[in-house]
């Protein structure tokens, strides 16, 4: 189904396949200034996720989730997506770790980068929309099976055919 609508008073276009709702989780309101940080940074051209249900999961319920939150910025315009993850922002830096030997506790190293303030409003962005706690406004918005990209100017949602 082609929808034409707006997310947060962006315009959305392009296919949305709906998928089941999850239980109460938190409002698009708390979505909002989140997402509103990346998109007022200048240097941001854009972001955006993949979001689906899986079709196998190793005998595991098959559930919604979102995955490989990315963003560009004006130094990544030839980048791609994968070099945008935020678990290592080829732009943005990280926030690298190793595991302890003697407890085996996760331990985080200190921001490696240019800018720490921008690479944790992006790494904010993406703990809201993989955290699952806007899965049923995201789901609702933009559909199952949904590769989402968002500009300055618009959302854009393209069908996302995955293993």
């Amino acid at each position: 189904m082609t929808d034409t609508r707006n997310f947060l008073g962006i315009p959305v276009q392009g296919d949305i396949t709906r998928g089941e709702s999850r239980g109460e989780q938190r409002p698009i309101e708390e979505l909002q200034p989140i997402l509103q940080a990346v998109l007022d940074d200048p240097t941001i051209v854009e972001f955006g996720w993949r979001q689906y249900t899986p079709y196998f999961n190793d005998g595991d319920p098959c559930t919604f989730g979102v995955h490989g939150t990315w963003v560009r910025t004006t130094a990544d315009e030839d980048a791609d997506e994968d070099d945008l993850e935020m678990w290592g922002h080829r732009s943005l830096g990280k926030i690298p770790g190793h595991r302890d030997e003697a407890t085996g506790t996760w331990v985080t190293d200190p921001y490696e980068g240019p800018d720490e303030a921008r690479y944790l409003c992006c790494k904010a962005l993406e703990s809201a929309v993989e955290g699952g706690h806007f899965e049923n406004v995201l789901l609702d918005a933009f559909g199952d099976h949904a590769e989402i990209t968002v500009r300055h100017d618009g959302i854009e949602v393209e069908f996302y055919s995955h293993d």
